[in-house]
């Protein structure tokens, strides 16, 4: 707590026990001053010291979460003012006091009803309220005023009192008609006070009600019991002792009411918390209307949305509205981005002006829920872009892998062949002329270069198998599986051919996985199982090796599943330690496509593709004869 805030709170709470220790003296002292036969019941005193023990009490809560100090400060006036008829036993014999305390005896009813004025806004806020407290503190001051001149020893309730040291006149009858006025005139502004909330309660709508909450009941209970007490005042009756409960409870019950309005009001903008938490993601126009229908408990809401295109508000369902028209019996709160622009305008119930704090935080959460999902639509697209780049990046691959298969084909391997003929009949031919030696240096050539052809060929199957491109997977798979020193059993289903670009990322994810599996799980079977699904690819590439396996070991398994969640699917690595390897792939059967094109300098992806072997895996010279090439080995 700052140094400020812990002075302020002192001198408030020194205020408070200060008024709060004067009632008292005046209840206790008067009590025992009093004459036995003019005492009250000692449970009427004591509930007449709690009146202004609560209201001291609600003074503090209402100086903590109050809407300012004003309301606090009438408790504290009212505190001071409750004056209790026996004290005039202590200073009855006082010229110059009682006449003073006598003429404001009554003070704490004006306070009363200037705190009930200023609920809940802690100021009058109409001309209504300003007409009422004007009338009020003039009738006190010309009460006072005649108490002062006017009154004789006889108007206060202490025997003897002494002379009123003010007293300019002896003229009782108009002094008992002043008297008598004051009070009627109180009641009547009590009374007018409490119907008019209780009038406002009945047909205000679902938010004044909850503002409004249990103040006019109260304060109409209050009314009603003043008004048996002033005229069994004038009559000089006895308005007993039920009457004279019901007045203390009632307004013990008004500074109740009015701090547990406020802290209702204080909930209400707690609620807002709530709507952040259900929009701040960005919710649906419908739902944002509903949710916040719901935290302001107010039907009547409605949100219009600014149309950038065309310069108008709009409500959920894209239909033009007329923002004087739709705001019609309603307050409008309009809502802006911190640049200005305009964002929406809220429809609300007109009570909701008074809770301006609470207006504002539902104009910051719509903010942020807009931003957030301006946002949110960016990131999206932004993923998509991200995403169909990947694709893009995929089918530039294969295209470019196939490339080099058909150019490898067509054009070296063509050309080694033809050398190779060449040479046969050049070794032919030498060794029909005797020239052995030369004919045996040629079939060394020819073995060499065979030898050659032979790894040109797994290259080029490598890179993009032709069995793939002839027969799908339904050929390619069992003749990779053929190629695996690992005996694999393999069951794969696929009905008819696969699009081109599942068809190779599945290819070269069940490649990998079998060169895993030969490279580093020591296993001694494995199996491999291809089905569609439904619309979807589902692969399982399982062994019975040492397990162990992690995508974070190396980064072929993390090349395949780049490819794999290019084309939406995902790629999922169970190895526990000695219970083998199992690989699941899973894809679309159609991925999302994308206008495809070659990237400059495409066939350096298939360079980028390959990456380095797991620690201690062999590299391409340690691949096993007869082994499983993927682009990893190249």
């Amino acid at each position: 707590m700052a140094h400020g805030d812990r002075r302020r709170v002192l001198r408030r709470t020194a205020i408070i026990a200060a008024a709060v220790a004067f009632s008292l003296w005046m209840e206790i002292a008067g009590f025992m001053a009093a004459p036995a036969a003019e005492q009250r019941e000692v449970a009427y005193v004591t509930l007449h010291a709690t009146v202004p023990l609560v209201f001291a009490a609600c003074a503090a809560v209402a100086w903590a979460i109050g809407p300012n100090a004003v309301p606090a400060r009438l408790m504290i006036a009212f505190v001071v003012l409750w004056i209790p008829q026996a004290i005039f036993h202590i200073i009855g014999g006082i010229g110059w006091l009682w006449p003073i305390v006598r003429g404001i005896d009554l003070v704490w009813a004006v306070i009363s009803g200037l705190l009930v004025l200023v609920y809940p806004r802690g100021w009058l806020a109409d001309r209504f309220d300003r007409t009422i407290a004007t009338i009020a503190v003039v009738a006190s001051v010309v009460n006072l005023a005649a108490v002062l001149a006017l009154a004789g020893p006889d108007a206060a309730p202490c025997n003897p009192c002494a002379p009123n040291a003010y007293r300019i006149a002896d003229a009782p009858v108009l002094f008992a008609i002043l008297d008598y006025g004051y009070r009627v005139v109180g009641v009547g502004l009590a009374l007018v006070i409490a119907g008019r909330l209780l009038v406002r309660w009945i047909r205000g709508s679902v938010p004044a009600r909850a503002v409004a909450f249990l103040m006019p009941v109260s304060l109409l209970a209050w009314a009603l019991a003043i008004a048996v007490q002033a005229t069994g005042y004038i009559t000089s009756t006895s308005t007993g002792m039920v009457i004279d409960t019901v007045a203390l409870l009632a307004m013990a019950a008004v500074p109740v009411t009015f701090v547990a309005g406020i802290a209702h009001t204080r909930n209400m903008r707690a609620r807002v918390a709530d709507l952040m938490r259900i929009t701040r993601e960005g919710a649906d126009r419908g739902l944002w209307a509903e949710s916040l229908a719901r935290t302001l408990r107010d039907d009547s809401v409605r949100v219009y949305w600014w149309d950038e295109e065309r310069g108008r508000y709009v409500d959920a369902a894209g239909r033009l509205i007329d923002s004087q028209e739709a705001g019609r019996g309603h307050s409008i709160l309009p809502v802006a981005s911190p640049s200005g622009l305009p964002i929406a305008l809220i429809r609300h119930d007109r009570v909701l002006t008074d809770n301006m704090r609470l207006l504002d935080g539902v104009s910051s959460a719509l903010r942020l829920s807009v931003d957030n999902g301006r946002l949110r639509s960016d990131l999206e697209r932004t993923l998509e872009q991200v995403r169909q780049s990947r694709q893009r990046i995929v089918e530039a691959g294969d295209e470019a892998r196939r490339r080099i298969e058909r150019d490898l084909h067509d054009g070296a391997q063509q050309q080694l062949v033809s050398l190779g003929m060449n040479l046969r009949l050049a070794a032919n031919t030498a060794r029909s002329a005797g020239q052995h030696e030369l004919a045996s240096e040629l079939e060394d050539a020819i073995a060499t270069l065979n030898q050659g052809l032979k790894e040109l060929r797994e290259l080029a199957h490598g890179i993009h198998p032709s069995l793939l491109s002839q027969g799908g997977l339904a050929l390619a798979v069992p003749e990779l599986a053929g190629r695996c020193p690992v005996p694999v059993e393999v069951d794969v289903q696929a009905d008819g051919r696969l699009p081109e670009l599942v068809e190779s990322t599945a290819y070269f994810a069940i490649a990998e996985s079998l060169a895993n599996v030969a490279k580093h799980s020591q296993a001694t079977r494995a199996w491999v199982r291809a089905h569609v699904e439904g619309e979807t690819v589902a692969i399982e590439i399982r062994d019975n090796g040492v397990g162990g396996a992690s995508l974070d070991a190396g980064t072929g398994v993390l090349g395949i599943a780049d490819r794999i969640e290019a084309v939406g699917g995902e790629l999922e690595l169970v190895s526990p330690p000695g219970s083998g390897t199992t690989v699941t792939v899973r894809m679309p059967l159609h991925p999302p496509t994308t206008d495809a094109h070659a990237a400059s300098g495409a066939a350096l992806l298939v360079a980028a593709e390959a990456s380095d072997p797991a620690p201690g895996a062999p590299g391409a010279a340690g691949v096993p004869a007869g082994g499983v090439s993927t682009p990893l080995d190249v």
